[in-house]
């Protein structure tokens, strides 16, 4: 995979927190936290904790005296989702590796992973890192997107993108759509040990206050902003307008209301 799919640095945390955030992640986030179950003086591993979106819902929903330790390979994205917590609110940031964690066996009482599995290089590896640092009978929780045909707003910006870039097209799109199908969702858990496995689609309504703003984190809240600057710069801002235009044409201007679809799946140690 290339590094600039996964480098979610500069400005792009902000965007992807202001712009994004509430359209495409907060429903999977509210969703995905409240099936986690953690004992009262547990410990809980959030990995590829992006902007604290996820982290946020854990840390006000779970036991103050839960522990959060919430890990990102992006420290911009950390940096960032630190600033919306309280230094007493018991949550730890760390820079890791979903591929190789920094914690010993049985390390932890559940592990969630939000839309992160899928921009991992080896996604057996990351699996059975994470059966390794959870308890017997530890839960773990991730979610993935379905198809890119499923999910509107991204379909229309792949589209767009590509009518700018024929010849070499940003491959970003591709990656975070890119690991959908149940069965292989299903072999990585089976063969990392996990059992009680289940694997559901959740469809859920993205809601952006209006076009021009959602193309504006489609754009800037992600890597294929380095990508697009990388063949000409020039191009962002028609690329962003292009966009808003067809966000605009097929979900409406203001509000814009569209599709998405993700796969939510757990199992246990």
């Amino acid at each position: 995979m290339p590094a600039e799919n996964v480098a979610f640095v500069g400005s792009i945390p902000e965007n992807y927190d202001r712009y994004l955030g509430p359209v495409l992640f907060e429903p999977y986030a509210q969703d995905l936290v409240a099936r986690v179950n953690v004992p009262k003086g547990g410990r809980l591993l959030e990995i590829a904790c992006g902007t604290g979106i996820v982290t946020r819902h854990l840390r006000d929903r779970l036991s103050p005296s839960v522990k959060i330790v919430a890990t990102d390979l992006n420290e911009a994205m950390i940096n960032y989702a630190r600033q919306k917590f309280r230094a007493d609110e018991n949550v730890e940031w760390k820079p890791t590796d979903a591929l190789d964690l920094p914690f010993g066996d049985g390390s932890f009482d559940a592990v969630v992973c939000q839309f992160g599995l899928m921009f991992f290089p080896d996604k057996q590896r990351a699996v059975n890192e994470t059966y390794r640092v959870l308890k017997p009978d530890g839960q773990y929780i991730f979610s993935v997107w379905d198809e890119i045909e499923r999910v509107d707003l991204a379909k229309a910006t792949e589209t767009v993108i590509k009518q700018f870039f024929p010849e070499n097209p940003p491959d970003f799109y591709d990656i975070p759509f890119s690991f959908h199908e149940q069965d292989r969702l299903r072999s990585v858990l089976t063969t990392a040990g996990f059992r009680e496995i289940t694997i559901e689609v959740v469809p859920f309504s993205c809601v952006s206050p209006s076009a021009r703003a959602v193309a504006h984190g489609l754009i800037h809240g992600n890597p294929v902003i380095s990508a697009i600057n990388e063949r000409d710069p020039a191009k962002a801002p028609e690329i962003e307008s292009a966009l808003a235009e067809k966000i605009a044409a097929q979900f409406g201007a203001a509000p814009v209301k569209a599709h998405m679809q993700a796969i939510v799946c757990s199992g246990i140690r």
